[in-house]
């Protein structure tokens, strides 16, 4: 760690003007740029007391080795300057955005002498026209699909156009009208390049002038009689109005504008950014980085603008960009911008209207993917290791949970109560052995004594499970009541044999009354080396039982980011069971109760007779017709289905009539894979 009086500049040698400076290592690499209008106060405040530094900055400083600097004309000088060295050098302590996947354009390839629309990615190419980037290549596919109809603009490769030639004959585009077939010569190459800039305006926006003149064309060719004419002209409008559909207005017909977007907070940032041409979202693309540096939020804006702009010209720089923070020096930026445009470009906050609530919006999808990086982030081993390490510590424990399974209680208003119990191994969630629980011991809503019985179901059969093994004997339980449930469980025919594995740490969705609840639950039973806590949602709080104040994890904490996901995962399973059970519960039929009756022998009735009306109406002998229904069973059916409580009709609510029940009943529900009933 290198001493940073060491390699100060003496008093003086540093010019009061405008330039960029770079910080090297021992070994000459460069690890950070910076830009300043003065560049004697700013490299002065790199070389005061440590301690009154950002932790980061003091990082940098103490591993730098020298600093050097470069005097420019102007700060737009610097500007450019400094993003062509970060370009160059990739300094570690530079905030750099770093894309989590490749974004495709919507490629016009105007340099060719017959252009061709196709998917595109990596760096833009001179004399191509792009639009978007759009999140994935299919919904490109798409819209070209609706555009060619309109603008049968050549779409395919080198290879297959200059076979077609040689052949003499176009493709399949080429003979149901997708492709104006210039490969056979049937438009000359401006005809075609004429198609190909008409596409372009569309796609650019300007769209009212064209379906206007399409419209009257239509109507011109109507009122001569033309009527096949008129009908390819209304389909082609109609297949253009698709392909606007799928960009949504969001802001006036002429807007051009990109709106940036910022979600951050102690050690990583995300940036989102909506690309609006025409009053409509042409494509969106987003950036994570880490913050190497200190920096706040009006200099992530900052770095955004050089990343985004800094290979750009023209028409692909916007009229105006709004930003949730305006950068240190917004007229520099302008100037910049404005440069590389050609024309003036408007750089600034929305306040009101319509710019502000998509610019909320774009800040929705920024904390979405910071949200979304940070779950990939838990698939890391070595975060994963912290993480648990970190709930160890935080909770006491011994070693780290390397296993932890979370419960979670669902119902609606009382009904359809069901659990769920998810698993978490090495901080990875185990899908095999998620487990689902109906409450049996009561009817209504008490999400404590649900927990109670749930975490009880679960540890009985652990404990049924050691007791096969010989690893427990009712002899190590404490009481009467330990040995009766031991044997209970044990006499069960052990079908969740999963349920052997115990955890290190039960996780319960909820505050101090679920934790307790748990907590007796374990006890009742004898075990007492399974650590118990839960994670309130209002306030994020670990609650340990018998404590009266929770545990408060940092929000930057490793460990609580893998609580909330195992919370999070178990509170998304428990909600899909009770709304499947429900569901099923609503579309449960007569048939359903017959005890015996299968799903594949309750349609061949269904089947066979129309509906469950008929079938009531049906003899037994008529019953035993149905292939694979024997007599008992018909007798079976025929008098559940007398015993049956008859529904009250259905009513047409706009005519007020009663509907005959003439329609086959649903197929009743039955017990899922991994349920515990």
């Amino acid at each position: 760690m290198a001493d940073p009086s060491s390699y100060r500049p003496e008093p003086g040698q540093v010019p009061d003007s405008p330039g960029v400076y770079k910080f090297r290592d021992e070994h000459r690499r460069v690890i950070y740029v910076g830009k300043a209008k003065s560049l004697r106060q700013r490299l002065a405040s790199y070389f005061q007391d440590i301690a009154g530094l950002h932790p980061r900055t003091a990082t940098m400083v103490t591993t730098a080795a020298s600093v050097e600097w470069t005097v420019v004309s102007t700060e737009v000088e610097a500007l450019q300057l400094e993003y062509s060295w970060i370009k160059e050098f990739d300094p570690r302590f530079n905030v750099k955005y770093r894309d989590d996947k490749s974004y495709p354009s919507l490629a016009v390839t105007l340099n060719e002498e017959y252009p061709r629309v196709q998917v595109m990615r990596g760096p833009k190419k001179k004399g191509v026209r792009y639009f978007g980037p759009y999140g994935h290549a299919w919904a490109i596919r798409e819209t070209v699909d609706l555009m060619l109809r309109v603008f049968p603009v050549r779409t395919c490769s080198a290879g297959v156009f200059k076979r077609s030639a040689q052949i003499g004959r176009p493709c399949l585009l080429g003979y149901i009208g997708k492709c104006s077939a210039p490969c056979v010569g049937k438009v000359t190459p401006e005809e075609h390049r004429e198609l190909a800039e008409d596409f372009c305006d569309f796609m650019a926006g300007r769209t009212g002038t064209y379906l206007s003149r399409l419209e009257k064309e239509m109507h011109a060719a109507a009122e001569e009689m033309e009527y096949e004419k008129a009908a390819r002209l209304r389909d082609d409008i109609g297949a253009l109005r698709r392909a606007m559909e799928k960009n949504a207005v969001v802001l006036a017909d002429a807007t051009d504008a990109d709106l940036i977007a910022v979600a951050e907070d102690e050690l990583e940032a995300a940036v989102q950014i909506f690309h609006v041409r025409g009053g409509r979202v042409r494509g969106q693309r987003g950036w994570v980085t880490d913050k190497v540096e200190a920096v706040d939020t009006a200099g992530l804006v900052e770095h955004a603008l050089q990343q985004l702009y800094g290979e750009e010209k023209g028409e692909a720089v916007p009229r105006e960009v709004l930003v949730p923070a305006l950068p240190e020096d917004t007229p520099t930026l302008n100037q910049w911008l404005a440069e590389r445009r050609g024309s003036q470009v408007s750089l600034r906050i929305p306040q009101r209207g319509d710019k502000k609530a998509l610019m909320e919006t774009v800040h929705r999808n920024a904390l979405q993917s910071l949200a979304l990086h940070k779950t990939k982030r838990a698939s890391d081993l070595t975060t994963r290791s912290r993480a648990l390490e970190e709930i160890a510590e935080a909770l006491d424990l011994d070693s780290a949970p390397l296993r932890i399974e979370c419960f979670d209680i669902s119902h609606l208003q009382g009904d359809d109560v069901v659990a769920s119990m998810v698993v978490f191994e090495d901080g990875l969630a185990r899908k095999s052995e998620y487990r689902r629980f109906q409450i049996k011991s009561f009817e209504g809503q008490d999400d404590v004594r649900s927990m109670h019985e749930v975490v009880s179901r679960r540890f009985r059969r652990y404990l049924q499970e050691k007791l096969k093994t010989g690893e427990w004997t009712p002899e190590d339980a404490e009481d009467a009541e330990d040995v009766a449930a031991a044997r209970e469980v044990s006499e069960d025919d052990g079908r969740p044999k999963r349920f052997a594995y115990p955890p290190q740490l039960v996780v319960v969705d909820g505050g101090q009354p679920q934790v307790a609840a748990a907590k007796r639950a374990l006890e009742e039973l004898g075990i007492d080396d399974v650590a118990v806590c839960g994670l309130a949602k209002r306030l994020e709080e670990v609650w340990l039982p018998g404590e009266d104040d929770p545990v408060v994890l940092p929000r930057t904490s490793e460990g609580l980011y893998l609580l909330q996901r195992v919370r999070d995962e178990a509170h998304r399973f428990a909600i899909q069971y009770q709304r499947n059970k429900r569901g099923k519960r609503l579309k449960s039929g007569p048939l359903d109760e017959v005890p015996g009756l299968g799903e594949s022998r309750k349609q061949a009735l269904v089947k066979h007779f129309g509906s469950v009306k008929k079938l009531k109406q049906a003899t037994i002998d008529q019953i035993c017709e149905v292939p694979g229904i024997g007599r008992k069973t018909a007798e079976t059916v025929a008098a559940a289905l007398a015993q049956a409580v008859p529904a009250g009709p259905a009513v047409n609510t706009a005519t007020g009539e009663i509907i005959e029940d003439e329609t086959p009943a649903p197929a009743g529900a039955s017990s899922e894979r991994g349920t515990e009933q």
